[in-house]
């Protein structure tokens, strides 16, 4: 079964900054949250698309062309960008 789900700005801006490798302190300073604030984008992330860490999010996100490898450092390719989530 799939669902779709849309990733908001706030959320594509976070995934582009833990694939770069980005601590939670950096990216909340980078845009203006708190680390509280990051964690919680962080967590509904993870719950939507079924994953159990930050490295399995951003895997999930490459395969499934939510972000591109062909650049450097990884973006979202325009965002809110529509995620499409398999259930299993």
């Amino acid at each position: 079964m799939e669902t779709r789900t849309e990733l908001s700005e706030m959320e594509a801006r976070i995934i582009e900054s833990i694939a770069a490798g980005q601590r939670t302190a950096d990216i909340a300073r980078n845009i203006y949250l708190s680390r509280q604030g990051v964690e919680f984008h962080v967590s509904k992330m993870l719950q939507r698309l079924r994953v159990p860490n930050r490295p399995a999010l951003v895997a999930k996100a490459y395969s499934m062309g939510i972000l591109s490898a062909a650049s450097w450092p990884p973006k979202v390719g325009g965002a809110p960008a529509p995620l499409n989530a398999v259930d299993r």
